[in-house]
């Protein structure tokens, strides 16, 4: 029985130091400039919040959600912009930056040369795009509570769900940058992404559409992310954020499964 596991496990603890590895790669790269990534990534939603949330906010006065609570129109929208940042950030680090390194840069080429597997490159570049994701939300998440849009309780609660967000848009990122053929694909990969952003109860209840679109934005994954997102920070009751927890950790298990599958198919062609 020893004999049998024990293996497993040195197995398993050496793949994750070699999946470290990787992230540690990136942040010695970028440590001169990684203030710059934070700025950049919380600035935009802040924006978004600042303008819409709260000048829209002043016009469009509360919402009454599907429970029957009515919030402000900023605290209804401030989620939607954490999970939309945690989105944003996760994809651009694992389809623009993973692509390049993959593509042109040739990076992962030097890396299968040693015992780094292509599962353990894909789980390290994703625990790099999640430690950007986290100082994102983090940073996000006390701004609102400066602003009483949530209480810290909840927004400790949401930093863990944002986390989550990023880390299924970053494995599902990865899987989708092994399939772009050149820098063109992103033209369509931005307006797929900017059409989730306006379609996902962002700025208003799924409730608003018709019956056949709001079933259509009720399965999109950024759908998932906000309504989690959003339950959490507002203190809704009951245990329909579980759905979204399942559905989120489905698309992080299929999407790191595909882009290992992918990478090793055209690393090692």
């Amino acid at each position: 029985m020893v004999a049998l596991v024990l293996p497993r496990l040195i197995d398993v603890s050496a793949a994750s130091r070699r999946s470290l590895s990787v992230a540690e790669r990136n942040i010695a790269a970028l440590r001169s400039v990684y203030w710059l990534l934070l700025v950049s990534g919380f600035v935009e939603p802040l924006l978004y919040l600042l303008s819409i949330g709260v000048g829209v906010g002043a016009l469009v006065g509360d919402l009454s959600l599907a429970d029957g609570r009515t919030v402000g129109y900023a605290a209804f929208v401030a989620p939607a912009m954490l999970a939309s940042s945690a989105m944003t950030g996760a994809l651009a680090e694992t389809t623009f930056n993973f692509f390049g390194k993959m593509k042109y840069m040739k990076l992962y080429d030097g890396v299968i040369a040693t015992p780094v597997r292509p599962f353990e490159i894909a789980l390290g570049e994703l625990g790099w795009a999640m430690l950007r994701g986290s100082a994102y939300s983090a940073a996000f998440l006390v701004v609102m509570t400066v602003m009483d849009l949530t209480t810290v309780a909840r927004a400790a609660t949401a930093l863990p769900a944002a986390v989550l967000v990023g880390f299924a848009f970053g494995a599902s990122g990865m899987a989708l940058a092994t399939f772009l053929r050149s820098w063109q694909d992103f033209d369509l990969m931005g307006s797929a992404q900017f059409t989730l952003f306006l379609f996902s109860g962002t700025f208003v209840p799924a409730e608003a559409y018709p019956t056949v679109l709001r079933w259509l934005v009720e399965v999109t994954p950024l759908y998932r992310s906000v309504h989690l997102v959003r339950d959490v920070t507002l203190g809704a009751g009951g245990w329909s954020w579980l759905i979204d927890v399942l559905y989120l950790l489905l698309v992080v298990a299929v999407g790191l499964l595909v882009a290992a599958r992918r990478m090793g198919r055209l690393l090692y062609r």
